[in-house]
């Protein structure tokens, strides 16, 4: 994707049945999966965390699932891979059904950067999520916060800074 200037913006609208989610934003293939397409176009990862749920303490959990980065790289972000600094001006906002969001940043789940291991799981515990959809997953996160449950939509886009 070398020589994008200006980002293409995804015009397509994509929607998504109930226990779906839809990738959105600026992406060259804009799409909508559900838990099983999630469990069979991706390889799984497996992750054994342990964070801080502010009502019920401790959390242990295993979670199965592709990492987000191979998701959402295939949805082709409208930016120029061959560019370190393009890429890192990428956010992913991450929306569950109960309205919960949490925002993430590319550099977060790129090779490059980070390269941190972060799941759309569709098993917890061993037993798959269909029915409730999809979990994000954060392992290195101490705390819950960033866990979204049942999640809807991934929207990936530049992040707008302001003026001085």
């Amino acid at each position: 994707m070398s020589g994008i200037s200006a980002p293409p913006r995804s015009v397509r609208a994509v929607s998504a049945p109930p226990g779906s989610l839809v990738l959105r934003g600026e992406l060259i293939r804009p799409f909508a999966l559900s838990v099983a397409d999630l469990r069979g176009r991706w390889r799984q990862h497996r992750a054994d965390v342990v964070f801080e749920c502010a009502k019920n303490g401790p959390q242990h959990h295993t979670f199965e699932g592709p990492l987000l980065r191979d998701v959402v790289g295939d949805a082709r972000p409208a930016f120029d891979a061959a560019r370190r600094k393009d890429r890192s001006r990428f956010l992913l906002a991450v929306t569950g059904g109960d309205g919960h969001r949490t925002v993430l940043s590319w550099a977060e789940i790129d090779a490059d950067f980070a390269d941190s291991p972060i799941l759309l799981a569709t098993a917890l515990d061993g037993r798959g999520l269909d029915m409730a959809g999809s979990q994000l997953v954060v392992p290195s996160d101490r705390c819950g916060a960033r866990y979204i449950s049942a999640i809807t939509s991934v929207w990936v886009g530049t992040c707008v800074f302001p003026e001085p």
